[in-house]
This record gives structure tokens, C-alpha cells and sequence, in this order.
């Protein structure tokens, strides 16, 4: 005669089995897992490491944290000398932002402009306010994530190749903005 188990039972057995089957499963992995480091270090070793020719790669110039430094502290010296209160931003050559001065007083806005008005220079190679006319010839170019047509930008160069960005924001126009991303540009020669 069979015997017919209840519900709860049934549950609890089938959990039971659940538990099991995950455990060994579990079990499996962990013993995989802890294989020898000898032999887990000669499956490394046996891979060959794939070497480019020269014609495969490319060499860059890059700023410096110091020289980014300096360059933002020309910027917002200058500002201050003209009782602005702004955001220095300065980024790499692939708009890294290498670091952002927010001096004293600055408008919460102004960091994120800065960052962006220095993206954006260095992407183009230009001084923002050069690349607010060709919004009128190309109106999409301010649909680019992570650029402003603002003046404010300008970038920094290495044989004519850009290198950095420096974008100050804060000031009441661009093209005060402009002018201290300039000073800090010029600090750097």
C-alpha cells in the first residue's frame, strides 16, 4: 500500500532535496576554487603575452598634477584680483578631469560648467568662445554629452597637439570666464 504524504511534508522534502543539490553544487565550486596556487600559477605562466610593434602604439603627452595645479591657481588668482569668485577646472587630453578649484564664494553651477567648458575645449582644440559660432552652422554640436558652447574654455597644447583643458565658470560673462582660463593657461609657458 502507498502512502500518500501531506503537503507539508512534501515541502519539506523538496526543500530538503533543494538543499542537497545545492550543496554538493556548492561543494563543487569550492573544490575548483581551491585548487593548488602551483598549479593555478602555471596555467598563468603557459599563457604567451601578446607584444606590440611599434607601429601599434601611440605616445601622448599628458599634464602633470603640478603643472594643473599651478595653471588653476594662475586662473583663480586672477579672478581674485578682479573680485570674481569661480571654478577652475582642468582635464586631460581625454577630458579626465585632472582636478577642479572651487574658490571662495563660488555658485554651486559653476563646477560642473568649469568641467564642461574645459571638456569641451580640449575635445575641439579650441577656445570656447571660438566654438559658440559654429553652434549656428552645426545647432546639434550642444546635444554632445558632456560639452558647453560657453565662453570660458581655452586648451592647452604640446606641439600643437591639445594636451589639457582649463574652464572657468562663475564669473558674470564668459568672457571674464575666458580671461582667467587664459591666465592659467599662460602660467604654464
Amino acid at each position: 500500500m502507498k502512502k500518500t504524504l501531506s503537503r507539508r511534508a512534501r515541502l519539506a522534502t523538496g526543500g530538503a532535496v533543494l538543499a542537497a543539490v545545492a550543496a554538493g553544487t556548492f561543494g563543487t565550486v569550492a573544490a575548483n576554487a581551491s585548487a593548488p596556487e602551483a598549479a593555478q600559477d602555471s596555467a598563468v605562466a603557459a599563457a604567451p603575452a601578446a607584444a606590440a610593434g611599434k607601429r601599434d602604439t601611440t605616445t601622448s603627452t599628458h599634464l602633470t598634477i603640478d603643472a594643473a595645479t599651478e595653471a588653476a591657481r594662475a586662473a583663480l588668482k586672477a579672478a581674485e584680483k578682479e573680485g570674481q569668485r569661480v571654478t577652475v577646472a582642468v582635464v586631460d587630453r581625454n577630458g579626465n578631469t585632472i582636478l577642479t578649484m572651487r574658490g571662495d564664494g563660488a555658485g554651486p553651477q559653476s563646477y560642473e560648467s568649469a568641467e564642461k567648458k574645459a571638456y569641451t575645449a580640449v575635445s575641439w582644440n579650441a577656445p570656447t568662445s571660438e566654438l559658440e559660432g559654429r553652434l549656428e552652422n552645426a545647432p546639434n554640436l550642444k546635444d554632445i554629452p558632456g560639452t558647453l558652447f560657453l565662453c570660458g574654455g581655452v586648451p592647452v597644447t604640446a606641439g600643437k597637439a591639445p594636451i589639457a583643458g582649463i574652464g572657468v565658470a562663475g564669473a558674470p560673462s564668459g568672457t571674464l570666464d575666458e580671461k582667467f582660463a587664459r591666465a592659467g593657461a599662460a602660467a604654464l609657458n
